[in-house]
């Protein structure tokens, strides 16, 4: 026997299912392009100024990238009145600091571009992003598709990115909050793809002879600590721990221990190190620096700090949940975000960056 509506409410649910379907195919295709662009940035070679936005002043910088059998060159500079600039050859980075007199040698970063405020996504970014289309824009003249990343809960920044439809390269990126507020930009104000781009590009105009030298050690070198002492007895939704090692902290020498956290686009380091001698202090609570957040507190006599570009609620969650390997902490508070804009509580609606 037929009952009235039953044929209506079945196609109904097939229409349903063909929709969660298509946005499915939809969210894949999204996240494909996500993996072409960093592919492209860490591939490609390229050469563009581009404007980066905040809260604070406006900076303009300048971006080479080479990539040629196998090699990678690079050099950031930045164009302001502190002339400061980054060069990179393979695994070694120098950071020039004219008006401290200072160069900075380093390891470079493993992959990528030293494009620090456009993300990096992972194969495995978790699951706690929605990923999108949002159209297609002409940004420098050309076509670009806009992709949107939006958090799932408060314990990550989202993305809006237009990607060039052509090269895969991202002519602006916007870091957002949870409500899609704007907290950052870095928009290309021109770009030129190179097959080949000259030695001489690659070399700093600054005469660096009379500068201090400083060398970091790399991660894990000269210490004798164990990295595996250590561990969170929780963590937030969608975030693993992806590396141990022992580093030694810039400026004072001391050994930490780095666990390294991420959930395949936000990255947190937590640092657990024994107390600071005098005249450094203990340092305990929340801070800011830019759109870097960090929490510290003692756990075990040891100072250990949680620091990254996610919401507040995120490192103190973090900070909160380490404990030496076998030991139960007593403080099991499980700090969750009240809403997305959870980062922003102190400080009320987050600014819009500021236009050029």
């Amino acid at each position: 026997m037929n009952v009235p509506g039953a044929r209506g409410l079945r196609f109904a649910g097939v229409l349903g299912l063909l929709g969660v379907m298509a946005a499915a195919r939809a969210d894949v295709e999204a996240r494909r392009w996500l993996a072409d662009m960093s592919e492209a940035l860490a591939e490609q070679s390229y050469a563009g100024d581009f404007l980066h936005l905040g809260n604070g002043p406006v900076e303009k910088l300048r971006i080479l990238h080479r990539v040629s059998e196998g090699h990678v060159a690079e050099r950031l500079i930045s164009l302001g009145t502190a002339h400061r600039e980054v060069v990179r050859h393979d695994d070694e980075m120098q950071v020039i600091l004219s008006d401290r007199g200072v160069v900075l040698i380093e390891a470079a970063p493993a992959a990528g571009s030293l494009l620090g405020s456009v993300p990096t996504f992972a194969a495995d970014v978790a699951d706690q992003y929605q990923v999108e289309f949002a159209g297609s824009a002409h940004v420098l003249g050309r076509l670009a598709r806009v992709v949107e990343v939006q958090p799932r809960d408060g314990y990550r920044f989202g993305y809006r990115l237009w990607i060039d439809e052509a090269t895969r390269i991202p002519l602006r990126t916007d870091l957002t909050d949870g409500a899609g507020h704007v907290l950052e930009q870095v928009v290309f104000t021109s770009l030129d793809l190179h097959n080949a781009i000259p030695d001489s590009a690659f070399r700093s105009s600054v005469d660096t002879s009379r500068y201090a030298v400083v060398r970091e050690p790399p991660p894990g070198g000269g210490t004798t600590g164990h990295a595996d002492e250590w561990t969170l007895s929780r963590l937030p939704p969608g975030y693993s721990i992806r590396s141990r090692s022992i580093e030694h902290l810039p400026g004072t020498g001391t050994p930490a221990t780095h666990l390294l956290i991420s959930d395949g686009l936000a990255t947190v380091s937590v640092f657990i190190e024994e107390p600071p001698a005098p005249p450094r202090q203990v340092v305990e609570g929340e801070g800011k620096l830019g759109l870097a957040y960090a929490y510290s507190r003692l756990v075990a006599g040891h100072q250990v700090t949680a620091v990254g570009e996610v919401p507040a609620a995120t490192v103190e969650f973090l900070a909160v949940s380490v404990a030496p390997m076998g030991w139960q902490p007593i403080d099991l508070r499980q700090p969750s975000p009240l809403s997305p804009l959870r980062a922003a509580r102190k400080g009320g609606r987050p600014h819009e960056p500021r236009r050029p």
